[in-house]
């Protein structure tokens, strides 16, 4: 195959891949619509479009050219440009002859909106829109991109050799610390806990959610897959390959964990749990052996029920399960990379260790101040009878939904 040839595919393929992402967003609408009540349907997926919306342009603006500045301050921080502007001879000669600078801020924008969508389902119910799509604007333009540089635009964590093939930590930890971030200054839905424990509020729709969860896993395929950077038949294979054990092995751990706590065949809980181990194996789908996705994945699964129930102990309320998905999951799939698989070792183990605080510590505390400021200007949170009337009433002018099937991913826990 000559040049231009292997150019083509491999440019072909990374295009296929962020559509593949894009995909991943009707995921994320679809699960997390099911898993909201009727009443708050319309406003779940307006945040996921728009999300989408601004994540695209904000990151055109703004986010790609700190997360790949071309020259940095010690690896920290540093900005190229406003918006795009192709650099010369970058259409064939830019990412190694990989693809073109085009392909590569398509494919990297579609991560970023990514990142911000995991939050929207943790604040789902009693957030403010226009609050929460400032606070949007602000993780996909600056928190995201900064520490996405760190690692992915040549900065001083890939310096150091932490490792982060396709963004267990950069991509689903950062959005479970933010998301965990506003959640602590939002609060828990009304009714949720009380003084006779904890309180499950079902969604209404697991059929919606079973859907969402098999087109984020299909989308998969092409956040990892893509993440390659090139159309490399062994790689692009061995990932592929990993990343659908992984998901299947997180369903398998999730199932026998949470029939183990709870006595019962939750179909949200699994498919919570095939999502945990999408994330686990994440951080490493290129650098594990078939076997040893099954088993990250498989520990990713187990998590997810304990995870859920140690947050609704603390009384932070997560009405989908993404904090105990992108964050806990996402935690065990980065430091998994220096437990297990080529890179294992005591060394890189602490390298995983020191990326996974680092960018977990400057990613919390950046969306809380974010999220103070505006809680403390125009305010977080609907009142008490807007959530109790449902969002898409008062701020779509919508009726609820008919109910549909219900979930029981919130188990009740006697605190």
């Amino acid at each position: 195959m000559t040049d231009t040839a292997l150019f083509t595919v491999n440019n072909i393929w990374v295009l296929v891949a962020a559509s593949l992402v894009f995909i991943m967003h009707l995921g994320f609408s679809t699960l997390e619509a099911g898993l909201v009540r009727s009443k708050n349907v319309v406003n779940i997926l307006f945040k996921n479009v728009m999300i989408l919306s601004i994540g695209l342009v904000s990151y055109y603006l703004i986010g790609f050219s700190l997360m790949y500045p071309n020259q940095s301050w010690y690896g920290v921080i540093g900005f190229s440009q406003v918006g795009l502007s192709l650099p010369v001879g970058a259409s064939i000669d830019y990412a190694a002859g990989h693809y073109t600078y085009w392909t590569d801020f398509i494919f990297q924008a579609m991560f970023a909106a990514t990142c911000c969508t995991i939050v929207s389902g943790a604040v789902a119910e009693r957030m403010k829109l226009n609050s929460f799509l400032i606070i949007s604007i602000f993780f996909i333009s600056i928190g995201y991109p900064l520490t996405g540089m760190w690692k992915w635009g040549g900065g001083w964590l890939d310096q150091l050799g932490f490792y982060d093939f396709a963004g267990s930590t950069l991509v689903h930890s950062v959005g479970g610390w933010g998301a965990l971030a506003v959640v602590l200054l939002l609060g828990p839905r009304i009714g949720k806990y009380g003084r006779d424990g904890i309180n499950p509020i079902p969604g209404h729709n697991i059929p919606l959610a079973a859907v969402g969860v098999l087109l984020l896993w299909f989308g998969w395929f092409g956040f990892n897959g893509g993440s390659v950077l090139s159309a490399d038949p062994d790689a692009v294979s061995l990932v592929f390959v990993n990343t659908a054990l992984a998901g299947a092995a997180g369903a398998i751990g999730c199932y026998f964990c949470s029939f183990y706590l709870f006595k019962s065949h939750d179909l949200s809980m699994v498919l919570n749990g095939i999502l945990g181990g999408l994330v686990g194996i994440t951080a490493g789908a290129d650098v594990m052996t078939p076997f040893l996705a099954v088993l990250i994945g498989m520990i990713s699964g187990v998590l997810i029920p304990f995870s859920v129930v140690f947050f609704d102990r603390l009384k932070i309320d997560d009405p989908v399960g993404a904090i105990s998905v992108h964050l806990v999951c996402g935690i065990w799939g980065t430091l998994a990379v220096g437990i297990v698989g080529v890179k294992a070792g005591w060394e890189q183990l602490a390298l995983q260790g020191i990326g996974v605080v680092i960018v977990g510590l400057f990613t919390f505390l950046f969306i809380y101040l974010i999220t103070f400021l505006v809680k403390k200007t125009i305010g977080i949170r609907v009142t008490e009878e807007h959530e109790l009337e449902g969002m898409d009433l008062v701020e779509h002018g919508s009726a609820p939904s008919i109910e549909g099937m219900t979930s029981t991913m919130e188990v009740r826990v006697q605190t």
